[in-house]
């Protein structure tokens, strides 16, 4: 292990490569800023996913970009006329992907050494795990390892995965004093505290919680820390600032989950410096690989499992579009259909699609549930897998209905402006 600055690092890689990082909270964002100084890419090709920072790397001539999760950032960088280019893919199919294409460089964000000399992969284990390792052992590719105390230290599952790099994996080890984006909660409003009321009806005691990052998700957590449930479990692929709530309120035992009982498992964590400092050191939350949290039937294996999604828009046949607008790009696929289908695998099981009933589009109010999806469209996630919709206007339970009772239960839920135009 050779230590070294970014810039040195950024020296390492050729004019013609490819280099692979995690996803958000796992990026090295010290030694991306390095490589944006060079200017003699001629084809260097970056697989990343849900960039934090807006690099000057992804503007320079002779660099691409294959994400397989949009932000904002890669959002901007499209329409400014970079070369961004999305790879459609569930989360846990990143892993194979990631081996498949073996880059010749890779690199991440890692958290101090601790007592034993290896260094926690902190917030972020998601597709680039098994490949971090394998990268590691090989001479012929380059493992970099951006290392700040910024980054809080954080733990896997021992003996199979343990959310760590040891010394003799690394090539470069980069000091850096980066500190992780933090991601504020949004501030609640009269719609997602409706839904959110809505939602917490399907949440039973016990249950083993899976939610995102947003308004609603944040209600919904809230009021089950203020409520008289509890001995929640937590089996999620991002751990956020309100399930640390969740956690502080005393209401997550984790003791009746069915698998990984007596800890919080996620994939990757991302929210404010509250949730970093308490994750530092903290074990009752344990990080593991993509492949295995947002597998199907290991999410189907958690008692009274409920997961808890976003949408953009719905059609009467419950059909589901959740990362594209009008058939552009709009996020990614990410966990959305696996917890949707995994959630769907036991009889006390839910999986709930929480939506405002409009959006603004050009300054006129439209209806996010629609007679029917336009040309174009992309199913995100088919309508057998679909359970439940809720809007603030109700919960729209779907599975097992016929095509007509779950267009009628839709039209319920819509906004009252639109409901006698999608009767008809």
């Amino acid at each position: 292990m050779r230590i070294c600055s970014a810039e040195e690092a950024a020296g390492f890689l050729r004019p013609i490569d490819t280099l692979a990082v995690p996803l958000g909270p796992g990026l090295p964002t010290a030694f991306l800023d390095a490589l944006g100084e060079r200017d003699d890419w001629r084809e260097l090709t970056v697989f990343a996913a849900l960039l934090t920072h807006p690099h000057r790397l992804f503007t320079r001539p002779g660099v691409r970009l294959l994400s397989g999760f949009f932000g904002p950032i890669e959002r901007a960088l499209l329409e400014a006329g970079h070369d961004v280019r999305f790879v459609p893919g569930d989360f846990r199919r990143f892993a194979r992907i990631a081996r498949s294409l073996a880059p010749r460089v890779m690199a991440t964000c890692v958290a101090p050494a601790g007592r034993d000399g290896s260094v926690s992969l902190s917030l972020h284990a998601g597709a680039t795990v098994a490949e971090l390792h394998r990268c590691g052992a090989d001479p012929e590719r380059l493992l970099v390892a951006e290392v700040s105390p910024r980054y809080p230290r954080t733990f896997g599952l021992p003996p199979d995965h343990l959310h760590a790099l040891e010394p003799d994996e690394i090539d470069l080890l980069v000091p850096s004093d980066r500190a992780p984006r933090e991601l504020p909660d949004e501030a609640p409003d009269p719609v997602s505290t409706a839904i959110a009321e809505h939602a917490i009806r399907f949440i039973p005691e016990a249950a083993t919680l899976q939610t995102g990052i947003g308004a609603i998700p944040s209600q919904v957590v809230a009021k089950l820390a203020a409520g008289l449930g509890g001995n929640y479990g937590v089996h999620s692929e991002m751990f956020t600032t309100g399930l640390m709530q969740l956690h502080v309120a005393g209401k997550v035992s984790n003791r009746r989950k069915g698998i990984f009982e007596g800890f919080s498992v996620a994939t990757f964590a991302m929210g404010t410096r509250a949730l970093y400092d308490w994750l530092d050191g903290n074990d009752a939350v344990r990080f593991l690989p993509v492949d295995v949290v947002n597998d199907p039937t290991t999410i189907g294996r958690n008692r009274r499992m409920v997961s808890l999604n976003g949408a953009l828009e719905i059609d009467l046949q419950g059909q589901v579009v959740a990362d594209t607008i009008h058939g552009v790009q709009y996020s990614g696929i990410g966990g959305h259909e696996d917890f949707v289908s995994g959630a769907g695998l036991g009889e006390d099981d839910r999986s709930l699609l929480c939506l405002p009933a409009t959006t603004q589009v050009a300054g006129r109010r439209v209806s996010r549930i629609v007679r029917q999806l336009a040309p174009g469209s992309l199913v995100t996630t088919p309508r057998h897998q679909v359970d439940v919709i809720v809007t603030e206007f109700g919960a729209a339970e779907l599975a097992g209905r016929s095509v007509e009772q779950r267009a009628a239960r839709l039209v319920a839920i819509a906004h009252p402006d639109f409901r006698k135009e999608l009767s008809q």
